[in-house]
């Protein structure tokens, strides 16, 4: 007796990945039309996971041009535009054989793919640390010299030490490990979209906390960032003690 399109779907709904090919040999002779339809979404998932594989492959092209370096760090930072909130740096060394899919700029994935993937980045890397620099040293020292002191704080934290550094980007001062800056490396190299993801949903959860104690500037929907709202906040209640005051000065009157 044949299996109902029912029961198929729900078997193709709750199939994962690896399961996907047995999924369609057992079908694959069935001819009602439901089925083959079924069966081509299969197909097409099998299709998008070969080339979500080929694109991670391209992402390690830098972790392989390196590859006699033991341990490979990315480097990234988050939160260098908000108004409000610390800038985050994320260190990560992942493993040589690593194959976390769907991995890339943390700007490019959606909030809930990110904290999909940072939470198998945290169960998986070598090793793996943030850096904070908060409001009151961004206005100190520049964003800049901040964001680079953030980062030397996060390679400090890591255990074991990093061979090398690809960073995105930058080259950090006072570092004395070799330094790869890549342009756009959140979205070329594995061990940097690690890092942007570990420092985004970092700060992000940061910023959610603070939106606890300063619900007026809706930090939890704006991450600190200059969104209508937050500026029109900004103005009707003044600056929070997280606001920054070399970067609201062109909004409200800073002392």
């Amino acid at each position: 007796m044949s299996v109902r399109l029912e029961e198929i779907k729900s078997e193709l709904q709750a199939a994962c990945e690896d399961e996907l090919p047995a999924f369609i040999k057992r079908y694959e002779t069935d001819e009602r039309a439901g089925v083959r339809k079924m069966l081509e979404t299969a197909r097409k998932r099998l299709e998008a996971l070969e080339q979500e594989r080929a694109r991670l492959e391209r992402l390690k092209r830098y972790e392989r041009e390196y590859g006699e370096y033991q341990y490979i760090c990315g480097i990234d930072e988050a939160g260098r535009g908000p108004l409000a909130g610390p800038v985050v740096a994320g260190a990560v060394i992942l493993p040589k054989d690593c194959e976390i899919l769907y991995i890339n700029d943390s700007k490019q994935l959606s909030e809930k793919k990110r904290e999909e993937l940072y939470e198998i980045i945290m169960e998986r890397a070598v090793a793996c640390a943030v850096g904070y620099a908060s409001p009151e040293r961004i206005d100190e020292i520049n964003i800049l010299q901040a964001t680079y002191e953030a980062m030397r704080e996060a390679i400090g934290k890591l255990s074991p030490r990093p061979d090398i550094l690809l960073n995105d980007a930058v080259r950090i001062p006072g570092v004395d490990i070799f330094q790869v800056p890549i342009i756009k490396g959140d979205a070329k190299s594995i061990s940097i979209g690690a890092a942007s993801i570990i420092a985004k949903v970092t700060r992000d959860r940061l910023m959610v906390q603070y939106d606890s104690i300063f619900p007026e500037y809706g930090f939890a929907g704006n991450k600190g960032y200059g969104s209508a709202a937050h500026i029109e906040a900004l103005k009707k209640y003044g600056p929070s003690p997280i606001h920054r005051r070399s970067f609201i000065g062109n909004f409200v009157e800073v002392s």
